[in-house]
């Protein structure tokens, strides 16, 4: 069902503003890589916003396995990456269909300006100045952004259909289970 609301946002007249909401391991990134397969797909280059450069290299890694083997070309900007300046660029350039990065994609206007699709990995991390600067410069950008723990501003848009909301509700079939683990530490030696 959510796959289907956002092809229907993406059809529509106006720009694709959508907050989904999931748990871990429920398919929040596996939507994201299907939006930005189709945004690519319609020659629309997709900026990824990750919260801290492990995720932001995580979630390169998953786009890659996902969407190499269809012509579509990532790439990831961040602190740790090599050739940011020449990365920006390619983006720019249109030979660099998905950007992954962490908040450094915030500073760069020339990359806001291009983007056609921003999604943003845990939401609850970024700044209102930051999403609404976002807008700012790219008023006419598809919006997708992913929670497992939304903001209550981020909600109160929802509920107010400001911004349309989507709830994965339920694990995909092969999800595996998540298994925590509490150890005992103790400073003292035997």
């Amino acid at each position: 069902a959510c796959w289907q609301q956002i092809l229907r946002d993406f059809a529509s007249k106006v720009p694709l503003n959508r907050l989904i909401c999931g748990d871990v391991g429920f398919g929040k990134t596996e939507m994201a890589i299907r939006a930005s397969f189709v945004a690519s797909l319609n020659s629309q280059p997709v900026l990824v916003l990750a919260p801290t450069t492990i995720l932001a290299n995580q979630l390169f890694e998953c786009f890659v396995s996902r969407l190499a083997d269809f012509g579509v070309f990532v790439d990831v900007l961040s602190s740790i990456s090599k050739n940011n300046p020449q990365t920006i660029k390619s983006f720019i350039s249109g030979s660099v269909d998905v950007l992954v990065g962490t908040s450094a994609l915030l500073f760069q206007q020339d990359l806001l300006a291009a983007c056609r699709l921003f999604v943003v990995d845990e939401e609850h991390r970024f700044g209102v100045k930051d999403k609404e600067k976002i807008l700012d410069i790219n008023p006419e950008i598809n919006f997708l952004s992913m929670s497992a723990t939304p903001i209550p501003r981020s909600l109160q848009l929802s509920l107010n259909n400001i911004r349309n909301l989507s709830l994965l509700s339920s694990p995909p079939k092969n999800r595996r289970p998540i298994i925590s683990n509490v150890s005992y530490f103790s400073l003292k030696r035997r």
